[in-house]
């Protein structure tokens, strides 16, 4: 930025006169980090409203009675449990006749608190992948505080112990899949050379027992410019075959994928945009983000696996959405494909059935509620057992077992209210946009609520990577807030996949404005409906929603007078320079292109802050530990408002990863602090 003077103050700082904020632990920066959780924590934390809400959030974070949801996998479920008595966690199984009758009988496999006891360490659970023919032998990720590096230790199942001399890696973003009991494909990011300028796997090694991984021969590797290098293990249980894959990351939304074919890496002949969604009865399944012959973006479509290994495409339509539809998730069971359909934003799953002509198929609509959201939560391709959730945010979490044959529906749980909802109604408005475009939104309200401009008003917004967001039922949030007459409000803005990839792609690199001039029109919305005022709005994002909330309140300072900025990017000319920054070049572009830096330069939040302009007090929410989105960019965006006097509030957890909290604990200090805040902004009534 060019200097200029404030009145009679000094020189107004540079860009990079923050840099040295970037060092995540140098004793400057953490000093600096210390010194305004303090100021924060001593406002905040003696607010009226915080204890109580500190108590109520943690007493549903660590309910007993939450819903157990777990993953089949033959004639068990299995389950990561957290609770008071387990903060950090326990992984667990039970046999799914007695899961599926209400009465799990759990079987610890892991105790993650013991572990962390035991080893002096801070041990954050990140997932197991056990072996498919043998699952006594699993593979299991832990991170220290949380962060996207993980360690991994091999795991006996039946003796509950991880295996000594077995498969182990130190810390990093490096992932492994079983080939077989004595190998593993490992993608390989222990250190900058094996590293993409993502920092994420450059190379696939064939890790065989016994060997160092870091010897152990390369089958597959990429450029250091690609975002990632993967290979993994795809089977097709009706043709009992499996096959491996890898794929190289070229962006973030495109990819070459390759196949193993008799030793050697076969490119298969597929656009470098679709998404492979799985194997099933030799047929490959993906999805296509643009026009593929006659296919529009957003279908679902098959080809003879077989005939791809040829190099050839007879491709096949399974399904298209229509322009207000999308498809969100795809799984696969013994004899069916599902897809999870967003229609107009809320929940529809269709079952699809491969006809013995090997080249149609047959849908049919699943008997499921559809006015909320519905989560295929897990399916078993050895049998057609499904468990399905749903809820919506009013609506407490329910849990379903489904035969996907018959379609014989039983419900296993549902969660307990845990808040108020008589007199509360869930509505779906529209704004328009500065284009035109009408953008949906969610808001949940008392039914006696007065359009007088007085309420209270949280705002939540995403809008990237193609992310929907979906009703979800608003525990904590209906506990703190709607319960004393707070309005919450979703808006599913473009650059989410609401509506598929075009919705998505209206705010890809020079478009992104567009996501950024949709939330103002449903804030805006809100105002002329009478529903709150700037007085009484506040607004809430996390990671990409961060940029959104900086991007918010520098364009739009008069509209809000509370922003609670979670994880954020704010520097848009150096978040390529930052961590896994340069992944997401394809969402934002490169600022290192003169035609993108200056896309970029029009928007960045902390590029924009302005010296003369009023601002609402924004409340920073980071941590030390996340490892996706690097925490300088709220350390300098605060630094900045600080030297400009503007008003903020920052609180940085050490640990908690890109999640900001490590364990239940920490979630409901993070809880009460943000809705403290805002309930003090707003004129939240206590």
């Amino acid at each position: 930025m060019t200097t200029s003077t404030l009145g009679t103050a000094a020189p107004l700082k540079s860009d990079k006169d923050y840099d040295w904020l970037e060092d995540l632990h140098s004793d400057k920066s953490l000093g600096w980090v210390k010194e305004h959780n303090e100021r924060s924590l001593n406002r905040l934390e003696k607010t009226t409203t915080y204890a109580k809400m500190k108590t109520d959030a943690l007493g549903i974070l660590q309910a007993k009675d939450k819903i157990a949801y777990g993953s089949i996998r033959k004639d068990f479920v299995y389950n990561f449990w957290q609770d008071a008595d387990h903060v950090k966690g326990i992984w667990r199984r039970s046999p799914w006749s007695a899961y599926r009758d209400g009465k799990p009988q759990w079987d610890t496999l892991l105790d993650v608190d013991a572990l962390a006891k035991s080893s002096g360490k801070n041990y954050v659970y990140g997932g197991v992948e056990c072996l498919r023919k043998d699952e006594n032998r699993c593979l299991v990720t832990l991170s220290e505080g949380g962060s996207d590096a993980s360690f991994l230790g091999e795991f006996n199942l039946e003796k509950r112990e991880f295996v000594a001399g077995g498969f182990e890696l130190p810390a990093s973003k490096s992932s492994v899949h079983w080939v077989n009991k004595d190998e593993l494909l490992f993608n390989n990011a222990l250190t900058a050379a094996t590293q993409t300028d993502s920092g994420y796997a450059l190379e696939v090694r064939r890790w065989k027992r016994g060997d160092k991984a870091d010897k152990a021969p390369i089958v597959f590797r990429g450029e250091k410019s690609d975002v990632s290098v993967n290979g993994w293990v795809s089977h097709d249980e009706n043709e009992d075959k499996e096959y491996v894959f890898y794929s190289r990351g070229l962006s973030f939304y495109t990819s070459e994928l390759w196949v193993d074919k008799e030793g050697q890496p076969f490119k298969l002949p597929l656009p470098i945009d679709v998404e492979m969604k799985g194997l099933h009865k030799g047929q490959f399944l993906f999805s296509n983000r643009k026009q593929l012959g006659t296919f529009p973006a957003g279908s679902l479509i098959s080809v003879p696996f077989a005939e791809l290994l040829k190099g050839n495409t007879p491709y096949q339509l399974v399904f298209t959405p229509n322009s207000h539809q999308s498809l969100d998730t795809i799984e696969i069971s013994k004899d069916f494909v599902y897809a999870n359909l967003l229609d107009n934003v809320r929940s529809r799953v269709i079952r699809f059935e491969l006809n013995g002509d090997k080249t149609s198929w047959t849908q049919k609509d699943l008997p499921l509620e559809t006015t909320g959201s519905i989560a295929l939560v897990s399916t078993d391709d050895t049998t057609n057992r499904m468990l399905i959730g749903y809820e919506d945010f009013l609506t407490p979490s329910s849990l379903y077992a489904m035969d996907g044959g018959t379609l014989e529906k039983h419900l296993i749980t549902q969660l307990p209210p845990r808040f108020h909802t008589e007199g509360l109604m869930i509505a779906q408005e529209f704004a328009t946009s500065t284009d035109g475009e009408k953008i949906p939104y969610f808001i949940i309200h008392a039914k006696s609520m007065k359009k007088d401009g007085k309420n209270p008003t949280l705002l939540y917004g995403y809008g990237g990577f193609e992310v929907s967001m979906h009703p979800s039922y608003l525990a904590v949030a209906g506990k703190l807030w709607l319960e004393k007459g707070g309005v919450y409000v979703l808006a599913n803005i473009r650059g989410g996949g609401e509506f598929g990839p075009r919705w998505h792609q209206a705010a890809l690199l020079e478009h992104r404005q567009k996501a950024f001039d949709d939330f103002a029109a449903v804030a805006k919305d809100l105002i002329t409906k009478g529903i709150t005022t700037p007085e009484h709005l506040g607004i809430q994002g996390g990671s990409n929603g961060g940029l959104l909330m900086g991007a918010s309140f520098t364009q739009h300072p008069e509209l809000y007078n509370a922003v609670v900025c979670q994880v954020p990017l704010l520097d848009m000319l150096r978040y390529h320079k930052l961590l896994a920054g340069a992944s997401w070049m394809a969402e934002y572009g490169n600022p290192d292109d003169p035609k993108m830096r200056k896309v970029l330069e029009a928007y960045s939040p902390f590029q924009n802050l302005s010296p003369k302009k009023t601002y609402p007090e924004v409340f920073f929410v980071t941590s030390t530990a996340d490892d996706r989105v690097h925490p300088g960019h709220a350390r300098k965006m605060a630094a900045r408002m600080e030297e400009y006097k503007k008003p903020f509030l920052y609180y940085e957890n050490i640990e908690g990863g890109h999640s900001a909290s490590a364990d239940l604990q920490q979630r409901a200090k993070r809880s009460a602090l943000e809705w403290s805040y805002l309930a003090q902004k707003l004129g939240l009534k206590s």
